[in-house]
Formats: C-alpha cells, sequence, structure tokens
C-alpha cells in the first residue's frame, strides 16, 4: 500500500523555493553583505546600492493557500496585493488592510509598514500576520510569531518598520475578512479642518454615519476650506438608483469626489480606485488631460508605471535642469506619509496649508488593532486614534536654495515630531541620528541587530532610510 503524503502541494513548493534561496545565499561569501536583486521599487528614496550579488527572490510571489474556513492565506513575501486580491476575493475574502497601490508586496507593507481605509478597525498589515518565515542577516530561516512561547517573538514584533536590515519575510500567514461584492461611497464635505476632525473621531468610535455600518474611511482636502471624508460600507447591490461607476478609464476618481455625494464601485474597484492615476500623481504626466487619456493605454494607467516615469525624472532631476535653463525656482520633491494623533490634525493642516501648499492631500485614520501589543519600532498609543495625512508633490524653493537641503522635508519633520507624531520612512528622512532612534525604537533595535545580524550583513536601519549611502 502506498503511503500518502501528508504535505500539501503548496508546503512542497514552498520548501523547494527555501531551498533555493538558501543554496543561494550559501554561495555569497560570508562577511559579504546581502541584498535583495529587485526588479520594482515603491520607495521614495535612493534604492539599496551595497555592491555583490543579491539573492534573487521573483520566485517568490504568489499565494500559496487560501483557506475559507479558517479565513487564512499563505503567502510568499514577495507577493504583490494585485495578486493577493485576486486569490482571495474568488473567496468572498480580502486580506485585513490592503494598501492602495497594487504592486506594494505583503512583505514589504509588514517590514515598511501600510495603510488604508479600513486601517481605522483593522490596523496597519504586520497586524494580521499570524505567523512568518523570515530569512535574517545571520542566514538563518526562523519561523516567527507573537506566541509567548516563542523564543523569537522579539523578532515578529521588531520587523515592522524594520524595512530589511533585519531579515525579509519569505512566507507570512495571514488573517482575512469576508466582503461584499459592492462598496456603497458617501462623499462628505467639511468647511473646517476642526469639523472633519470630529467627524473623524465619531465615526472612528462608532463605526457608524447615520446609522449604517461604516467599513472604510478616509479623506481628501482640496484646500483649508474644502474637504471631504469618504464613508464607504460594503453592500450586496447597490441601491436603486445608484450606479456602478468604473475610474480605471476616463473618469479620474478623485475629481469625482467633488461632484458626486453618493457613488457605488465593486469590491475590487474600491480597493485599488486610487491606483489607477496614482491617487492624483498622474497629473503630472498628463495623464488627466483628455486628450492624451484617450491615447494613453488604460493597461498602463497604473501607480507602477507612473513609478518609472518618477524614477527617470528623479535619477537625472530633467525638471530642475530645465528649471535652470529658464531662470524658474529650483523644486523639492516632497513625497510623504506622516501621522499624527487626531487632536493635532487641525494643527498639521494649518501648518501644511500654510508653509508647504501641497493640494490635494490625503487624510487616513489609524488605530492600533491590538490595544496588547507592542511593536517597538513603530510604536503606537493602543489608547489613541492617530490619522495618517499623506502628499506627494514638489515644492518651489527661494533663490539659492538646493533641493539637496530638503529644507521643506526637514520642517515637516520637525512639526510633526513637535505634534507628538512621526512619519513613515519609504520616503527621505533627514533626522540626526539622536532624534531618529528615539522616535523609532533605538534601544531595541540595537538589541535586534546583534541578535539576528549579528556580522551587520544587512544595513543599519538608520543607515539604509537617513543616510542612503
Amino acid at each position: 500500500m502506498t503511503a500518502v503524503s501528508s504535505v500539501a502541494p503548496w508546503q512542497e513548493r514552498y520548501a523547494r523555493l527555501r531551498e533555493r534561496l538558501l543554496r543561494d545565499y550559501r554561495e555569497i561569501p560570508s562577511g559579504s553583505p546581502i541584498r535583495l536583486a529587485k526588479r520594482t521599487s515603491n520607495l521614495f528614496r535612493p534604492r539599496d546600492t551595497t555592491p555583490g550579488t543579491g539573492l534573487d527572490v521573483a520566485a517568490f510571489d504568489g499565494v500559496l493557500h487560501v483557506d475559507p474556513v479558517t479565513r487564512t492565506a499563505e503567502v510568499l513575501g514577495m507577493t504583490t496585493y494585485e495578486h493577493l486580491v485576486d486569490a482571495t476575493l474568488p473567496f468572498g475574502l480580502m486580506p485585513m488592510c490592503v494598501p492602495q497601490l497594487r504592486t506594494i508586496t505583503l512583505g514589504g507593507a509588514v517590514t515598511g509598514l501600510g495603510i488604508e481605509s479600513a486601517s481605522f478597525r483593522n490596523g496597519t498589515p504586520h497586524e494580521s500576520v499570524i505567523d512568518m518565515d523570515i530569512l535574517t542577516g545571520a542566514g538563518e530561516i526562523l519561523t516567527v510569531s507573537g506566541d509567548a512561547d516563542d523564543p523569537n517573538r522579539d523578532l515578529f514584533f521588531g520587523f515592522p518598520n524594520s524595512y530589511g536590515s533585519l531579515g525579509y519575510a519569505l512566507r507570512l500567514k495571514i488573517e482575512l475578512e469576508p466582503v461584499r461584492p459592492y462598496v456603497l461611497l458617501r462623499h462628505v464635505r467639511f468647511a473646517t479642518a476642526e469639523a472633519m476632525t470630529a467627524a473623524i473621531e465619531e465615526i472612528s468610535a462608532t463605526r457608524t454615519f447615520e446609522s449604517r455600518q461604516v467599513d472604510f474611511l478616509d479623506g481628501t482636502v482640496f484646500s483649508a476650506n474644502e474637504q471631504y471624508l469618504t464613508i464607504a460600507t460594503m453592500v450586496d447591490e447597490p441601491p436603486t438608483g445608484v450606479s456602478v461607476s468604473d475610474y480605471t478609464g476616463m473618469d479620474i476618481y478623485y475629481r469625482s469626489i467633488q461632484v458626486k455625494t453618493i457613488d457605488a464601485l465593486t469590491i475590487h474597484d474600491y480597493l485599488w480606485r486610487w491606483d489607477t492615476d496614482w491617487f492624483w500623481c498622474s497629473r503630472a504626466f498628463g495623464a488627466q488631460k483628455p486628450s492624451v487619456r484617450r491615447l494613453w493605454p488604460k493597461s498602463k494607467l497604473r501607480s507602477d508605471v507612473y513609478w518609472k516615469l518618477v524614477a527617470i525624472e528623479r535619477k537625472h532631476d530633467l525638471s530642475n535642469r530645465v528649471a535652470r535653463r529658464r531662470g524658474r525656482p529650483m523644486r523639492e520633491a516632497v513625497v510623504q506619509d506622516i501621522e499624527v494623533p487626531v487632536e493635532r490634525l487641525p494643527e498639521f493642516l494649518d501648518f501644511f496649508h500654510r508653509e508647504v501648499g501641497i493640494q490635494p492631500v490625503w487624510v487616513c485614520p489609524l488605530r492600533q488593532r491590538d490595544p496588547d501589543a507592542r511593536w517597538p519600532l513603530y510604536e503606537f498609543d493602543p489608547d489613541v486614534l492617530y490619522v495618517n495625512v499623506g502628499f506627494w508633490s514638489t515644492v518651489a524653493l527661494p533663490d539659492g536654495v538646493s533641493p539637496a537641503d530638503g529644507s521643506v522635508n526637514r520642517r515637516i519633520e520637525e512639526v510633526v515630531t513637535a505634534l507628538d507624531g512621526r512619519k513613515s520612512l519609504y520616503s527621505t528622512a533627514f533626522y540626526d541620528r539622536e532624534t531618529f532612534w528615539s522616535i523609532y525604537g533605538g534601544s531595541e533595535y540595537t538589541g535586534l541587530k546583534a541578535k539576528y545580524d549579528p556580522q551587520s550583513r544587512l544595513k543599519d536601519l538608520y543607515a539604509k532610510v537617513v543616510e542612503r549611502s
């Protein structure tokens, strides 16, 4: 009688991937720096320039298994959220937190954080991880979880916001939640930041608006006296008289916020509503002009396409080279996501309108899902509702001021710190060492680095996100 294997096909596939990666790792000379050989990135700071052979992790993109009974998924670390959502929606499920851009990877969102309109109730992506396999700087693959008896639980809690400086997630088991086929949206206008802030607090606390359950909540600030909250609920069918919109072609989602009070999208299109125009950043490439948009292939109206165009611009500094020739002001790239306690939001927006002036900006409330958990490298007060503010553009500089000085970004960092906030590290950062480590868990990071990367084969967090050497 032939024995029946208790190992599922997906487990066999993953085991082969692990073996190959460990083989590749062992071929790197002892003591040599380690980096990933990645073709794409959603970072807005220079990519890691560590010399040497990178680990090819292209095969670690894919969903290994979806369990609709336990509402969990086993996912490879380089899986994009686009692929993850495509695998879970047929089961009527989705990840607890789906960052707004298709090509963000699950591993990247966990080690680098992510946020979206369900974060006021579900927190951030790392909070729905049950366990994961991490390739550490020491060359070990460790399965880590938050279980009290896990000897490596410190790595589980220290991994978020480590940005690959402690190791790389190869496999993650995550929680999923049920979805309905459609999302009903209501765009509510507020004349002041104070009024919008009060509504954010009330909706986040009650998870209702006008007696209707609220599943998703984010906002768009067009000016100091024009801001909207988009209050959304999953439904089986849109109400009579409300048609289902499509913002993947000629129509532009963020423009609809100003002209529609009620709207509806499929759950799939809702999750990617911001991706088609990279929120509003596609306007920089002329993609929002009707004459251009008609000729722009629909399949190329995507954030990763715009990102490649930005990467070319950043590499050659084309805009500022043209500006210098024409005698125009230099411009500093200001691409940031910051978070402040909800009660400080009006104060931050007042500063931002006065001194920075980028419009529109995105706002999104978030609260830590488990009040008893502690994530030391990006620590939330579990009793506080925070609001993320995202802004992505350039700012004209006075004569004689160089974009390399980062004067606008430095000022934003200063104000955010004064308001008891912090910012995401996917973009440029200018903190001095003392300030940086006081915000991002310096004392505990040192212990984690010594334990899981004792030879410092991975760049440390400060070197990676601030020094950019």
